[in-house]
């Protein structure tokens, strides 16, 4: 089949690439527009753009898919299909029409669980023991098309967002592959979502990040393995500047912190919580490297009276 491919994050990357060594014909690619970043907000093309240009394919960036044109020019690459993997822009009813076998989207959830942009991070924080990665045809509701294959995945207890994301991206590239393969083939039967079972998963926000220490240990842990990498687990210092947050190990015999209370010494930094301590890993203090709590902790001036997060309230700290 011939395939117009739409991603633009790196998690993108391995469904390209399987693509372009399937029997199918990749002949464009539709990504977000170059953005600015870095400390020179200097114009980056996305990684999809990079390995498109790489390929020598053709590259739409279009800021919205509502342009006539941009419809125009995607009909005349008349493709069989469309799959997507992390496109980040919605495709209207118009745009929708225009492959033969439709949108096929890859989730990186067993839908109808965790409709949304964040469903790993989602997945962690709520504690879920299994995961997976559905493909289905995109429709004019979020997520809410019908489903033309799964494959599942555990979460290990040590896994942050994007350990997760990568060994679904790795095994959703190949679901993507053999879902087009049996498209191409008529022997795919797309299954309506059930009813029941459905969840959300927005993208997270830097508040969503913000530890609450009065939760229990294992809700501190999962929240920061959930917003690891992106967006990025933080508490306050007593001062109020921002302390980034790597993930944390569970210490259940410590129980004599209160939550959010510092103990420094023997080369690690215990914090409470509402049932019992954390170990901090790495930190990274407003304007400087990602380092070892421990090493933190020496030049930090804690004592025995520092408390973490003391400015974020229990009456803010719903929803673990």
């Amino acid at each position: 089949m011939r395939l117009l491919f739409a991603g633009t994050p790196a998690v993108a990357l391995p469904s390209l690439d399987a693509l372009l060594a399937s029997r199918h014909e990749v002949v464009a690619v539709l990504t977000r527009p170059d953005a600015r970043a870095g400390r020179g907000r200097t114009l980056t093309p996305s990684p999809v753009k990079e390995r498109a240009l790489e390929a020598d394919l053709e590259v739409l960036t279009p800021a919205t898919l509502k342009d006539p044109e941009v419809q125009a020019r995607i009909a005349a690459i008349a493709p069989d299909a469309a799959p997507v993997v992390a496109y980040g822009n919605l495709v209207p009813p118009a745009a929708l029409a225009l492959p033969r076998h439709g949108w096929v989207n890859l989730h990186f959830s067993v839908l109808p669980a965790w409709r949304g942009a964040a469903p790993v991070q989602h997945a962690i924080i709520a504690g879920d023991e299994v995961t997976g990665a559905s493909t289905f045809l995109l429709e004019a509701g979020l997520d809410t098309g019908p489903v033309l294959g799964t494959l599942t995945e555990t979460i290990r207890p040590l896994d942050t967002s994007g350990d997760l994301l990568g060994r679904l991206a790795g095994a959703g590239s190949d679901l993507l592959v053999k879902t087009l393969d049996a498209l191409e083939d008529g022997v795919l039967t797309p299954v309506p979502q059930p009813t029941d079972g459905v969840s959300l998963a927005p993208r997270l926000t830097t508040e969503d990040a913000r530890v609450r220490w009065q939760h229990p240990a294992m809700a501190v842990d999962r929240r920061v393995r959930g917003c690891t990498p992106a967006p990025g687990a933080w508490t306050t210092l007593p001062d109020g500047a921002r302390l980034g947050l790597g993930p944390v190990r569970l210490v259940p015999e410590v129980t004599d912190l209160a939550p959010g209370a510092v103990r420094a010494g023997r080369g690690e930094v215990l914090v409470g919580t509402g049932t019992h301590a954390v170990r901090l890993g790495e930190v990274r203090p407003a304007g400087k490297r990602a380092m070892a709590a421990a090493d933190w902790a020496r030049g930090a001036r804690l004592d025995e009276r520092t408390v973490l997060g003391a400015d974020s309230g229990a009456e803010r700290g719903a929803g673990a």
